[in-house]
């Protein structure tokens, strides 16, 4: 593993446990309610659709709330992170709740080869995957690789206008990449994006942009059909503090003219036969 995936891992590994305990991934509803999905699979079945039978992989699972909420719609489903922490969490879930899939540790770039090549209906991918990878065509090569011939990718993700913007100030004003950069941006921050009181020691992260034509052209590139791309006016997080509305449901939207601003966009595409 790279420097830059050393250090997030360390990231990730900290605030693990964390996650899992926090009201904000609510794995006691998951206990409580063998039918309970993950906020962000609720917003996603409109597009989404009938996964009933598919082979899915979730890439960058985390603790697994979503991979075991596809599960639950009845898909046979493999999480995938570089995070044994976060994983040891998810198996830790998905025991409790009798509920079956794979958790298995690769980096992004070698799931292919550590999964196996075409073996799989349904690439899912959630919010806040994409910047932690430093190489958006070698993301769209692995997608490519894991899929059978008319399998199909599905990603809902923070739109890369939103994360340009400073999120420091007032306004909306773009102060960070929108393109891949050869080098990461290195924050240092010393929380999360649940509640929580606990104090972490791992807080500087390696992230990347991705432009939107960049994410497409990785896709087309890599033998990719692009079958749906809708951008939304809302976002499953705060992502611009005190200029944000809260929408229920787990969304925000800007405060103010919100039709100013692409919050998150969900792609959808086909590998070619």
């Amino acid at each position: 593993m790279t420097d830059h995936g050393s250090v997030n891992r360390a990231n990730w590994d900290e605030r693990a446990p964390a996650h899992a305990a926090s009201a904000g991934y609510g794995l006691e509803r998951f206990r409580a309610d063998p039918a309970h999905l993950s906020k962000g699979v609720r917003f996603d079945l409109p597009l989404l659709g009938d996964v009933t039978g598919l082979d899915g992989v979730h890439l960058q699972c985390h603790i697994g709330t979503d991979t075991i909420s596809l599960a639950r719609l009845g898909a046979r489903m493999t999480g995938l992170d570089f995070s044994p922490a976060s994983l040891a969490e998810a198996r830790r879930l998905a025991e409790e709740l009798g509920t079956e899939v794979a958790f298995v540790e690769s980096d992004l770039y070698a799931a292919a080869d550590v999964l196996g090549e075409g073996r799989f209906d349904l690439v899912f991918t959630g919010i806040g995957a994409l910047c932690w990878l430093p190489d958006i065509r070698g993301w769209g090569e692995v997608v490519s690789r894991l899929l059978r011939p008319g399998g199909r990718l599905f990603m809902r993700e923070s739109h890369p206008v939103l994360w340009a913007l400073d999120d420091r100030h007032e306004g909306l004003a773009i102060e960070y990449p929108y393109f891949e950069t050869a080098e990461p941006l290195v924050p240092d921050e010393p929380g999360t994006y649940v509640e929580t009181d606990v104090e972490f020691k791992q807080t500087v992260t390696h992230e990347w942009n991705h432009g939107l034509g960049e994410i497409v052209t990785a896709l087309l590139g890599a033998g990719m059909e692009l079958t749906g791309l809708v951008e939304h006016d809302s976002v499953p997080y705060e992502a611009l503090p005190g200029q944000m509305e809260d929408l229920g449901g787990g969304e925000w939207r800007l405060r103010d003219r919100p039709e100013r601003l692409p919050h998150t966009y969900t792609l959808q595409a086909i590998k070619r036969g």
